[in-house]
């Protein structure tokens, strides 16, 4: 199920920390290949439930003949409209792997891979969705495209390649990957391979708006966790890692604001249960070396 769309990084680690309940309830965010939820259900017994979340259509040609599973065609963001739809009150798990599947950066045509120049710039996840990278490089004003460069790529000279976008684009719009990387070549610092790969990156966290349906996600877990229940998150981007970090802390994104009296901060609902993350053990790492960059972080509810 998992091979050879996409091989699940961190996987029985996953596993593991979720401490998995024969008749429990639980949800995975995002389905891709089936890898993770595929130990889930080996996991789980007759009157155990999975539902699972993915925003590719093509997904769901990876879903097992079975009936414990759920699948649902949308982005995780809808996490509790989902669960009121099916009538889930609560889950004993919740898990969710950010990266994006071997699968999709293979497919020329949906752009998320430097390596196919002839590809539309692309990289929406939903094809039901109307933006796309095009879009952001044709239309976003330069400070737009300096600071989703600089934020979501780490772009060294993100400033100098927005304002050249800007120029470039009044002489003809953006259509492909070669196209893009023609006009833009004159500025590449460093490997133009991992250059092009943090400029990629930056435009697909923000076609998809990464970020921000995370932190929707997040917040709508605590009511939606059992008492003693586990959230897992494998993130592959400093950001990401942060904002789960974050969460698992506090439990909000909002200003938190001390007890007048006592000067406290209001108690977060979770037990952290990684107080550093999990990453991927050498062996792993030399068989996918896409998991270097896998964080495991896990958390309890209290």
């Amino acid at each position: 199920m998992d091979h050879p769309y996409h091989i699940p990084v961190l996987a029985n680690e996953l596993i593991k920390a979720l401490q998995v309940k024969p008749g429990g309830i639980y949800a995975d965010c995002t389905f891709g290949g089936g890898g993770h939820s595929r130990l889930l259900l080996g996991e789980l017994g007759a009157a155990g439930k999975l539902i699972v979340f993915d925003q590719d259509q093509e997904a769901r040609l990876n879903v097992p003949d079975d009936p414990r599973i759920i699948f649902v065609p949308h982005n995780f963001r809808h996490l509790k409209r989902f669960f009121k739809l099916y009538k889930i009150d609560q889950a004993d798990g919740i898990v969710a792997d950010l990266g994006v599947s071997s699968h999709q950066f293979d497919q020329a045509a949906r752009g998320f891979s430097t390596r196919f120049g002839d590809a539309y710039l692309d990289m929406r996840m939903d094809q039901r969705q109307q933006l796309t990278a095009a879009d952001i490089l044709n239309n976003y004003g330069q400070q737009q495209l300096h600071t989703l460069f600089e934020q979501y790529g780490e772009v060294t000279n993100a400033r100098s390649l927005a304002k050249l976008i800007v120029e470039q684009r009044n002489l003809a719009s953006f259509k492909t990957v070669s196209q893009f990387k023609q006009a833009v070549s004159g500025i590449v610092k460093g490997n133009p391979n991992k250059y092009f790969a943090q400029v990629f990156q930056a435009l697909r966290i923000t076609v998809n708006d990464e970020m921000g349906a995370l932190r929707e996600m997040l917040e709508q877990v605590p009511p939606l966790l059992k008492k003693g229940g586990r959230i897992a998150i494998i993130t592959f981007h400093s950001i990401e890692d942060r904002i789960v970090k974050h969460f698992f802390k506090t439990g909000s994104f909002g200003e938190t604001v001390a007890d007048a009296v006592y000067g406290t901060q209001p108690e977060s609902p979770f037990k952290i249960i990684t107080k550093k993350p999990i990453t991927a053990r050498p062996t792993e790492i030399e068989a996918n070396p896409r998991s270097r960059s896998a964080k495991l972080r896990v958390a309890e509810k209290k």
